[in-house]
């Protein structure tokens, strides 16, 4: 099954940066392939709540890259965005990615 148009490993492979990095407290998934309007080239829309700054947020970036997955991550600490539009457009649209300590991964458990 694909969630959210992605491969189970894309998924947990994405799960696994994160769960490296005890600062990111949860990932949220947003833009096309939270709303279920995707193509197979859409990019991954990506926002950590956690307390990252901007070293750490690079590092994960880098280690995102390595993954060689065959999409672009849009990634953002939630924090910095000044946005109010794209804050209220995560709010409304966004979907839990991962979260920290509950083990939910990608709308299910793990």
């Amino acid at each position: 099954m694909m969630k959210y148009g992605l491969k189970q490993h894309c998924i947990h492979s994405i799960v696994e940066v994160f769960r490296k990095y005890p600062q990111v407290d949860s990932a949220l998934l947003y833009g096309s392939r939270a709303k279920g309007v995707f193509r197979y080239n859409s990019d991954i829309d990506l926002t950590l709540k956690g307390k990252l700054d901007l070293t750490t947020l690079l590092k994960i970036e880098n280690d995102l890259d390595d993954l060689l997955l065959p999409y672009k991550i849009d990634l953002s600490s939630y924090e910095k965005i000044n946005s109010k539009e794209l804050i209220d457009h995560i709010h409304q649209e966004g979907v839990v990615f991962y979260e920290k300590n509950i083990e939910k991964v990608a709308g299910k458990e793990a």
